[in-house]
């Protein structure tokens, strides 16, 4: 698993484009007996593998393959070769530990050992960074569920911070939704030194972004979730020159579908009042990404089974907090219910002893720590296991 994870690292490959990483996968699952399938989202990749006789639940496994538009800047032996593209957030390694998992589970289904008895989907995605559109729903769009059949589906995460041989996830709404919002002030263009002859656009886009943050508080119940982070702030082009236009670009997260409304309803009324109050206009592009990402309860039971013989009793936290992050897993999850888990990536370290330090995904200096390889390769073997062999009504 090391080995593979650092030679995808070497070479990454954005949303899409994920061609050297796809066929990597595609030859690997052939020389292991799948029955594989390609072209799916363009990069995306199926292994289908019979288990026992194969009359039984069908399950899905899922790992993401891309990596982002960052320069790397670890100076580990297995740093990325291409300038501004690394795999910034562990992608690499779910795909390592997934390849460890289809590997084995070949193996000791070709050997006859009891496995019980369905079929397994393993199902490589591309373009999970892409956004709205991204890897999964593109998938689905493709026939991904129709072609390949899934009682329940999973997939898994890395985390910095959280200690390797942890992990943590919750039944119901897990992560939040993820949109894009782009607002622009439309004024008028005049002379700095004559404010009264313009229609000054930045006033209520200044107006607008100190009254964003009044949302989450005062039109949110305490106990609900919502994020609204203003990411872009733009206007003019010289220091005497009112603008004609301003532009916010916000990132706007829920927990809730409701809450979801709620803001976008919210953020629309807020911006086109101010601009009204100081005389402008106002446009907004609200781009609906990611949806809430909600673990089935049923599947959630599983997980927790799996993951005590795992990690241990102590180390599963079974009804973790959730998360402001979102995931276009959420998609599939939509279609076929499932669970999806974090697992701990520790402080970025390495088995090898090198130390770069804490830092989050989406960090230039981050790097999937190869020691979690094992935790979740046998995560996805005794998952596996558990879900071909109990009974239907103890998997819910």
């Amino acid at each position: 698993m090391k080995t593979w994870r650092h030679a995808i690292h070497q070479h990454p490959e954005l949303g899409f484009e994920e061609q050297r990483t796809s066929a990597l996968v595609a030859q690997c699952l052939t020389d292991w007996g799948y029955d594989v399938h390609t072209g799916l989202a363009d990069t995306g990749v199926v292994g289908t593998l019979v288990i026992g006789n194969g009359r039984g639940p069908r399950l899905g496994l899922r790992a993401e393959m891309d990596a982002l538009p960052i320069h790397e800047a670890t100076g580990l032996p297995w740093q990325s070769t291409i300038n501004g593209k690394m795999h910034a957030c562990g992608h690499d390694g779910h795909t390592a530990i997934m390849l460890g998992a289809a590997q084995a589970l070949a193996k000791i289904n070709a050997a006859g050992t009891e496995l019980g008895n369905g079929t397994l989907h393993i199902i490589f995605q591309p373009a999970e960074e892409v956004g709205g559109g991204g890897g999964a729903q593109r998938m689905i769009e493709d026939g991904l569920f129709k072609r390949f059949p899934c009682d329940a589906i999973f997939a898994l995460h890395n985390l910095p911070g959280t200690p390797v041989g942890q992990c943590f996830f919750r039944p119901g709404a897990f992560m939040c939704s993820s949109d894009k919002v782009t607002i622009k002030f439309h004024g008028k263009s005049g002379h700095g030194a004559m404010p009264d002859l313009a229609l000054d656009p930045t006033v209520p886009m200044a107006a607008t972004l100190l009254g964003l943050q009044s949302i989450v508080g005062r039109n949110l119940s305490p106990f609900d979730s919502g994020v609204i982070s203003v990411g872009r702030v733009t206007a003019g082009t010289s220091y005497n020159i009112i603008p004609n236009e301003a532009e916010l670009e916000l990132s706007v997260r829920a927990l809730h579908p409701e809450t979801r409304e709620t803001l976008c309803s919210r953020i629309s009324e807020l911006a086109k009042h101010q601009a009204q109050a100081y005389g402008c206009t106002a446009t907004l592009d609200y781009v609906f990404g990611y949806p809430v990402l909600v673990n089935d309860d049923a599947q959630s039971r599983l997980v927790e089974q799996a993951a005590r013989e795992t990690f241990g009793a102590d180390n599963v936290n079974a009804e973790a907090l959730p998360l402001a992050n979102s995931e276009d897993f959420a998609y599939m999850l939509q279609e076929v219910p499932g669970c999806y888990l974090i697992i701990g990536n520790g402080d970025n370290g390495h088995a090898e002893g090198q130390r770069l330090g804490p830092c989050s995904v989406h960090n230039p200096h981050y790097d999937f720590n190869d020691e979690c390889l094992p935790y979740g390769g046998a995560f996805w073997l005794n998952l596996t296991r558990m879900f071909f062999t109990q009974p239907p009504a103890t998997r819910g």
